[in-house]
C-alpha cells in the first residue's frame, strides 16, 4: 500500500462544505489525513465526502454552526476521546453580510459578522489549541484577505479583528508551538467574492483547488 505523507493524521477543517475550505479538505485527505469536516450545509458536506471517498480518502462529517459554543465544544471533546488529539486545523469558515455603506450598517449585520469572524474564531482557538498541542506537527491555518470591497465595511472590520487575533496567537506560539499560519489566497470564484464583486469575470480567478495546493504544500511537504 502506498505510503502518504499525512497517513494517520487528523485534520479538522471548519468551513469545509465549499470553496477553499472544501479544497483544503480534499487536499489533506488525498495525502492521507482523516478529515473532520465542519460546516452548516449538510448537502455540501455529503458532496465533499463523496469526492474524498471516491479517491480513497476518509472523513467524519460534522454538520454544525461554529457559532454554537456547545456544539463545537462537544466536537472537540469527541475528537479527543476518539483519537487523543488532532494534528491540523484549517479554519475557512467565514461570514459576509450584504454590501452596505458604512453609515447604514445594520446592527444585526454587524453582529452576524462579529459572531462568526471574531467571536467564534477566538472561541475555537481556545478549544483547538489544547487539542493540537500534543501533535508533533501541530498546525493551525487561517486565510486572510484585504476586505477591500466598497460598502463591505462590516466584513472588513471583522476580518481586521480576526487578523489581529491570529497574528497575536502566531507571535505568542512562535517558540513553542503550535505553528500558526496566516495565508493569503489569490482571488477565487467563491460565493463571498461574488457578493462583493458582482459581474466580475470569474474565469480569470484562481481555482480553489490550485490555491489549496499552493498554500498547503509548503506547510506539509511530501
Amino acid at each position: 500500500m502506498e505510503h502518504k505523507p499525512l497517513d494517520g493524521r487528523i485534520a479538522l477543517v471548519t468551513g469545509a462544505s465549499r470553496g477553499l475550505g472544501a479544497a483544503c479538505a480534499e487536499w489533506l485527505a488525498a495525502r492521507g489525513a482523516h478529515v473532520v469536516a465542519v460546516a452548516r450545509t449538510t448537502g455540501g458536506l455529503e458532496e465533499l465526502d463523496d469526492r474524498i471517498q471516491a479517491k480513497g480518502g476518509s472523513t467524519t462529517l460534522a454538520p454544525m454552526d461554529i457559532t454554537t459554543e456547545a456544539a463545537m465544544a462537544h466536537l472537540c471533546r469527541s475528537i479527543h476521546d476518539r483519537w487523543g488529539k488532532a494534528d491540523i486545523w484549517v479554519h475557512a469558515a467565514i461570514h459576509a453580510t450584504a454590501l452596505t455603506p458604512a453609515a447604514q450598517i445594520r446592527e444585526k449585520d454587524l453582529d452576524a459578522n462579529i459572531a462568526t469572524n471574531i467571536r467564534a474564531t477566538a472561541r475555537l482557538i481556545a478549544m483547538v489549541e489544547p487539542l493540537i498541542e500534543p501533535s508533533d506537527i501541530a498546525t493551525a491555518v487561517f486565510f486572510d484577505d484585504d476586505g477591500e470591497a466598497m460598502y463591505g465595511g462590516a466584513y472588513a472590520m471583522s476580518k481586521a479583528a480576526q487578523r489581529a487575533l491570529v497574528s497575536r496567537w502566531q507571535a505568542e506560539s512562535a517558540k513553542h508551538g503550535p505553528r500558526v499560519a496566516l495565508l493569503k489566497p489569490n482571488p477565487m470564484p467563491t460565493a463571498v467574492r461574488a457578493r462583493f464583486h458582482p459581474g466580475e469575470d470569474r474565469d480569470a480567478l484562481a481555482s480553489p483547488r490550485d490555491e489549496a495546493a499552493r498554500l498547503l504544500a509548503p506547510l506539509f511537504p511530501a
